[in-house]
């Protein structure tokens, strides 16, 4: 933000005084020149009033002498007669311009002036009787170098390129200064979003420096940071009390059911045992319930996982499980070892694969079947596929599928698919759902690409 607002102040100011000082330069210009012109022409018209009486014949040397004390040290003056032949001269013109305007004034009739990058020259004709018409009896040409004009105009120009200069200098500051009072709070703002967004909810932006709209935004989110802290904290504490809550009378009604169940009839035992898997099934939901709170908790510092490498690893886990079932576990990984990285969360990936392998293997039932694991790049990151041919689901049930406690099965809590969708999009992910080809659903997850890959 600081180069973009330091370019568009700098063009600004450049346009500004290419508008305004390069119009008013080339003026002061022009009216340098025309004044050093005008003067070349009042000293030879000076020069003119005195050489009338030189031109009608007083040889007068004092005349001479004031003749050519009216020019300047370093002018070159000729008066010429009728004829064109010099009568008094101080140096000699070097630019052969002379003779031209010495023609051009004789034919008008009168004064006229020239300026090349060097001289200026000024031809002034001389009446026989002293006005500005008449007889001519003579002419006077005066030639007067332009240097201290041309130093002048270079004087003016450095002046001016280094006020410019300063001004370019100063705007270069103003913007660099009203930037960074703009940008430092507005980055250190962005600083403590990303901190909230790691977890760390106890980040609070500053309020007192910047712009009066910035510090009202700071003081926004840190409204909005300290209800989100009072909320996810109360969310957690209430989930930790109710677990604990529920827990501890679960775990005591189940070790009076045991109790009963020793010295029970063979009926009242059987429903004694329907009695404890109820009781196992409540406490399945309230470990749900921990695992989707914790899912839904802000991102944890991310870490590098090879994505191929936990795969298998999870896959042997949970293989003496899909034996006790009839159910195959396959890991295909497309990519040879090591395979394919990306950043999440610790233990994220690990508890992803748990429920999706057991959600797997509870769908199939005691039917068996076969579910396969592989691993993929994608164009945007890697995909994680998980394919199971069991049952599968319906169009409406996969459009419920990731909400709590929506299962097609009697047994399972309904929690194990919004746990994964909960990890996999806390952590920049997607999820989706298929139909396995020739029967049973397909998990589809797909990661970013990893930053150090």
């Amino acid at each position: 933000m600081t180069r973009r607002i330091v370019a568009a102040l700098l063009t600004l100011t450049l346009a500004i005084l290419v508008a305004a000082v390069v119009p008013l330069a080339l003026g002061a210009i022009a009216h340098a020149r025309d004044a050093f012109v005008y003067d070349t022409a009042r000293t030879a018209a000076s020069v003119a009033e005195l050489a009338e009486a030189r031109l009608d014949g007083n040889a007068d040397p004092a005349l001479s002498t004031a003749l050519v004390s009216i020019a300047r040290q370093h002018d070159e003056l000729l008066v010429l007669g009728r004829t064109g032949n010099v009568v008094v001269s101080q140096g000699m013109p070097q630019n052969g311009d002379w003779r031209n305007l010495v023609a051009q004034a004789t034919q008008q009739n009168g004064p006229t002036t020239g300026l090349t990058s060097d001289r200026a020259i000024a031809v002034q004709t001389v009446y026989g009787d002293g006005k500005l018409s008449g007889t001519v009896i003579g002419t006077v040409v005066l030639e007067r170098p332009t240097g201290m004009l041309n130093s002048n105009i270079d004087n003016l120009w450095l002046y001016l390129i280094g006020l410019s200069g300063a001004a370019m200098a100063a705007a270069v500051l103003i913007a660099i200064y009203f930037a960074r009072w703009v940008s430092r709070p507005l980055g250190k703002l962005d600083a403590a979003a990303r901190k909230i967004a790691d977890g760390d909810l106890s980040v609070r932006a500053t309020t007192r420096k910047g712009p009066p709209e910035l510090r009202r935004m700071a003081a926004t989110f840190n409204m909005m940071a300290g209800r989100l802290d009072s909320l996810v904290h109360g969310h957690r504490a209430m989930v930790a009390d109710a677990s604990h809550q529920l827990r501890t009378p679960l775990t005591a009604l189940r070790l009076r059911l045991d109790l009963l169940a020793v010295d029970a009839s063979p009926a009242t035992a059987a429903e004694l045992a329907g009695a404890q898997e109820e009781i196992a099934r409540l406490s399945r939901l309230v470990d749900g319930l921990l695992a989707t709170a914790r899912a839904e908790s802000l991102t944890e510092q991310l870490e590098q996982i090879d994505v191929g490498e936990v795969v298998a690893e999870r896959v042997a886990a949970w293989q003496p499980v899909g034996d006790g079932n009839g159910v195959k576990l396959l890991a295909e990984p497309a990519l040879a070892s090591p395979g394919p990285r990306v950043a999440l969360g610790t233990g994220h990936l690990e508890q992803i694969l748990d429920n999706l392998l057991d959600n797997a293997i509870e769908a199939m039932g005691d039917t068996g079947g076969t579910v396969r694991v592989s691993v993929a790049k994608s164009g945007t990151g890697v995909t994680l596929t998980v394919a199971d041919d069991g049952p599968g689901m319906t169009a409406q049930e996969r459009s419920r599928a990731f909400l709590r406690f929506t299962t097609g099965s009697q047994s399972g809590t309904g929690l194990g698919l919004a746990i994964v969708h909960r990890l996999v999009t806390a952590n920049g992910g997607t999820i989706r759902l298929a139909d396995t080809p020739g029967g049973g659903l397909t998990v589809e997850v797909d990661f970013p690409d990893s930053v150090d890959q």
